[in-house]
Parts: C-alpha cells; sequence; structure tokens
C-alpha cells in the first residue's frame, strides 16, 4: 500500500511513535521529537517515495523532526532506479535545495544530498555545491561536501576533481558539522582516486589537520 498525502504518512508517523522508547536523541534541534525508530520511518517513507511533491512539502513545513526527516527520504528513494525521469530528478533536487530551511541537522543532508543533489549534477555544471560552500549556514556547507560523494560510486573523475577543490575550500571550517563530512569524502575519493588524494594531501602538507589527513589516509595504499 502506498501513502500518497502528508496527512496520511503523519498518521502512520504517530501510530508507531513511542518516545520513551526511541527518543531520537542524535537530533540536537529545536523541533519536537515524535519518537519513531528510525527503520520503521524508513520503511513508512519508502511506500511513499511516489507522494506528489506539493504534499512532501507540507511535511517540510511541520516543526516535528521525523515529519520532516521522512520528507527528506521521500526525496531519496524517489530518485533511485532506473525508471526515474530526468524531470523527476530535476523537481526534487530543486525542492531540495529551496526548502534546505526545512534541514537543521546533520542526519537530513546526509540521508539525500548524494543521490538528490549530486547525482543530479553528476553530467552537469556543480557551480551550485561551490554557492553552498560559501554559505553562512553549516548545513548548507555540509550539503556542498556530502553531495560529492555520489562520484566515489562509480567513479566519476571530474567530480573527483570537484570534491577535491570542495575539500581545500572547507578544510579549515571551524564548524565539526562541516570538517566531519570533508574528512569522510577524501576518505571514500581515496578509495577510488588513490593519486589525486594523495597529491591533495602532498600539496597542502600541514595545513590538513591531523583528524581529516587519518581519514584520508584511511583507503589509500602504504607509502613504500
Amino acid at each position: 500500500m502506498t501513502t500518497s498525502t502528508a496527512a496520511a504518512l503523519l498518521e502512520e508517523l504517530h501510530a508507531v511513535a513511542d518516545p520513551a522508547r526511541h527518543p531520537n536523541e542524535h537530533y540536537r534541534g529545536p523541533g519536537e521529537v515524535l519518537g519513531v525508530r528510525m527503520g520503521t520511518l524508513f520503511a513508512i517513507t519508502q511506500q511513499a517515495r511516489s507522494m506528489p511533491l506539493a504534499e512532501v512539502e507540507k511535511l517540510l513545513d511541520l516543526s516535528a523532526y521525523e515529519p520532516r526527516l521522512a520528507a527528506i527520504c521521500i526525496l531519496d528513494f524517489g530518485v533511485r532506479g532506473q525508471r526515474v525521469t530526468e524531470d523527476q530528478r530535476e523537481a526534487r533536487y530543486r525542492l531540495y535545495l529551496d526548502r534546505h530551511d526545512a534541514i537543521d541537522t546533520w542526519s537530513m543532508v546526509d540521508r539525500a544530498a548524494p543521490r538528490v543533489v549530486g547525482n543530479y549534477l553528476r553530467e552537469r555544471s556543480r557551480a551550485p555545491l561551490f554557492e553552498l560552500a560559501a554559505s553562512p549556514d553549516p548545513l548548507r556547507r555540509r550539503t556542498a561536501m556530502t553531495a560529492p560523494l555520489s562520484y566515489t560510486r562509480p567513479l566519476h573523475a571530474p567530480g573527483i576533481t570537484d570534491l577535491l577543490r570542495l575539500a581545500e575550500l572547507l578544510l579549515d571550517d571551524p564548524d565539526p558539522v562541516v570538517s566531519k563530512p570533508v574528512g569522510i569524502a577524501l576518505k571514500h575519493a581515496g578509495g577510488v582516486a588513490p593519486e589525486a588524494v594523495e597529491e591533495f594531501l602532498d600539496r597542502l602538507g600541514d595545513r590538513v589537520p591531523a583528524p581529516i589527513r587519518r581519514q584520508a589516509r584511511a583507503k589509500l595504499p602504504p607509502r613504500t
């Protein structure tokens, strides 16, 4: 059975909510926590992947955490599969960026940025990522750094080049919500483009913070 309206999905979330058992303490935003187990939320949203975007936006308008996360998950599920059209991908990409104001935690970014944003820009200009990287909002900067993970599987060489450019721009970001994904992105890039990451680390030298350097070297071959 598919869920096609925001009201119906919200009713499903409330039906399975148990804040005592599932306080979702990883969420530190200002919104209310309903208390829905993440696995259950993902199962519910997978059944709602075809929900009209006008209804998805209604979920983004809500203050509680889980309905907004559900909306982001629907965007993510909605771009998976070979039958998804370019128009559908573009509509979900644009809604994600247009309603970035509704994203108030790293888990929302990590759930959708690679597929919804990164994949859409795979064969397009990635200038929007550099605009996000210059934003005063750390979660927009996290989107800029997390979206390029999609270029590591499968390898997309021009995308890796931009991943490294973005990593250099955000290398000294004082907010851990941004600096942590810099290390993660470099780690995964090192698994598919080790020579490019080695050159990046050698060129920047001590400017690369030690924790990020350790992550970046995690998938590199041992140096001789």
